[in-house]
């Protein structure tokens, strides 16, 4: 497995990205938050997922649905998605993701 690495100075910037690069994706998006790091892989090249693009930030954030305000560059957790001109995130706190471990290990 190869992982390529893109790292952000907070967890708004790594937000900002991925609302900005995934707009099909829209309107939830998973994240992770573990090991001290909000995370999200992306596949690279062919479809025998041996490349992976790591984005992440340094940091932690509660499990639960996060909306996103791209204008304000800003997130709040919230009870249900609701809104169509924000976009949200998922944040899940794996116990453990063997993908991210030998990131981490390899940064």
């Amino acid at each position: 497995m190869h992982i390529e690495y893109e790292e952000f100075e907070s967890v708004e910037d790594l937000l900002m990205y991925m609302a900005s690069a995934a707009p099909p994706m829209k309107n939830t998006m998973p994240i992770n938050s573990y090991k001290g790091n909000v995370m999200s892989f992306i596949p690279l090249g062919s479809a025998t997922g041996e490349t992976y693009l790591m984005l992440y930030a340094k940091g932690s954030l509660e499990s639960g649905i996060y909306e996103f305000d791209v204008s304000s560059k800003s997130f709040k957790k919230v009870a249900s998605i609701e809104r169509a001109d924000k976009v949200y995130f998922i944040s899940i706190t794996p116990i453990r993701n063997t993908i991210a471990d030998f990131a981490i290990e390899n940064l």
